[in-house]
């Protein structure tokens, strides 16, 4: 769980993380790994892990914040998409869309 003792707005930047690429070649590696919790589907067919917190942020179907991936600086911005209060959890939906509620591979206690 990532929380933080300060209020965020909603819009304010969380946290830029810079990534790890995982070359497509290795992504089926990494699902028959712990780290299929923790990587992002990335630019093609790779993955990449977020460092900081970025892969650590716990999924919603209900989000307070939204990740943004930018391909060009291999980084991504977690950005509140709603006001998060002091020690409330970020949470961000990881099909990529906060609307998006699409299935995902573990059950959801939302």
């Amino acid at each position: 769980m990532v929380s933080y003792l300060i209020h965020i707005p909603k819009g304010d930047l969380i946290e830029t993380s810079p990534v790890i690429i995982i070359p497509k070649q290795q992504v089926k590696l990494i699902t028959k790994t712990v780290l299929l919790n923790y990587y992002f589907g990335w630019h093609g067919e790779s993955g990449a892990i977020g460092l900081g917190f970025a892969s650590l942020f716990n999924h919603s179907y209900h989000p307070n914040a939204v990740y943004i991936k930018n391909f060009a600086k291999n980084i991504i911005d977690i950005v509140a998409y709603k006001y998060i209060r002091e020690g409330q959890e970020i949470t961000i939906n990881y099909n990529g869309q906060v609307d998006d509620i699409s299935p995902v591979w573990f059950d959801v206690e939302d």
